[in-house]
């Protein structure tokens, strides 16, 4: 009898234990963006003090969240010289079950356009760009570990010198095998609403692979709908930092939701937390966990671009 009661809590265990349910945490993303978005982070421009500090704050993160380091390197710091001087992309790493040579990656730029000299407000905070990326990146980085269903590895990195001109993700896909990258989601401007509501976002280059339909169809049942990218003469795909791999083949894509024609705050010192909608932004980020689910446990491969 002894023995049946224990199966019995070990069988409740079990099921307790199967019915836990991993999610994008609200608070956790306010957290997260209102520390990178912060006045002490001085607009986070590469090469300063902030950027350090912007650094520091996402490098601890990813060490509490027990991500594993990048190739060979012995800390999350991708250390590289831009002009003389010394930058650092943030890199942790989520090691694939049984496909680990296959590569999906997270990534945002977490540099902005730090301080004016003069005036009563001096800091870009960049609350939206891109602080709302560099903390979906973060929030998905701790979604995928306390699931556990990656059969892929996956690299989430964080750019620096993104407003420079891309230094920072063209050092990184310089190192990176493009062979070995089944994906890339970086994540940019997520903070206020797309020109299509609530519950929405574009995929730069939606028409290149079929990366845009393999995320919608995994988003089948939800309210949440991803489109084409709206701002075709801008020429977003080749823009950001999913450029690089882009250009090598890999299905390398942009989500956003800014509004490139509208944007109140793109670029100004009015970028700052109170102009976010944190709670349609945490609700796109669970989106991009979901719809990711299938590539990152293997199922799917989304189909190259055309070099």
């Amino acid at each position: 009898m002894k023995n049946k009661i224990i199966l019995v809590f070990l069988f409740l265990g079990f099921l307790v234990q199967a019915q836990k349910k991993v999610v994008i945490d609200k608070k956790e993303v306010i957290r997260i963006e209102t520390e990178l978005a912060s006045d002490k982070m001085e607009g986070r421009a590469t090469f300063s003090a902030g950027s350090e500090l912007a650094s520091a704050f996402i490098e601890n993160e990813f060490k509490k969240i027990n991500l594993s380091y990048y190739d060979n390197l012995t800390n999350y710091r991708q250390e590289f010289d831009v002009k003389g001087k010394q930058a650092n992309n943030v890199i942790g790493v989520l090691p694939g079950k049984s496909k680990p040579e296959e590569f999906v990656i997270f990534s945002a730029h977490y540099d902005h356009l730090g301080m004016e000299k003069e005036g009563e407000d001096k800091i870009y905070n960049g609350a939206n760009d891109d602080a709302s990326g560099t903390t979906a990146v973060i929030a998905l980085a701790k979604y995928f570990k306390d699931l556990g269903q990656n059969e892929r590895t996956i690299i989430f990195v964080a750019f620096t010198g993104e407003e420079m001109g891309g230094f920072g993700s063209k050092f990184f896909s310089a190192k990176m095998d493009p062979a070995k990258v089944v994906a890339m989601f970086n994540i940019e401007m997520i903070g206020t609403e797309s020109k299509w509501g609530k519950n929405s976002a574009y995929i730069t280059g939606f028409e290149k692979t079929d990366f845009g339909t393999i995320l919608q169809n995994n988003l089948k049942g939800t309210s949440f709908n991803f489109y084409q990218d709206p701002y075709p003469t801008e020429q977003l795909f080749y823009r950001s930092d999913n450029a690089r791999l882009a250009a090598q083949g890999v299905p390398a894509h942009t989500i956003s939701t800014s509004k490139m024609d509208v944007e109140a705050n793109y670029h100004k010192l009015s970028d700052e937390l109170a102009t976010l909608d944190l709670d349609n932004m945490t609700k796109i980020i669970e989106a991009i966990a979901i719809s990711s689910q299938s590539i990152i446990t293997g199922k799917d491969t989304p189909t190259r671009v055309k070099k």
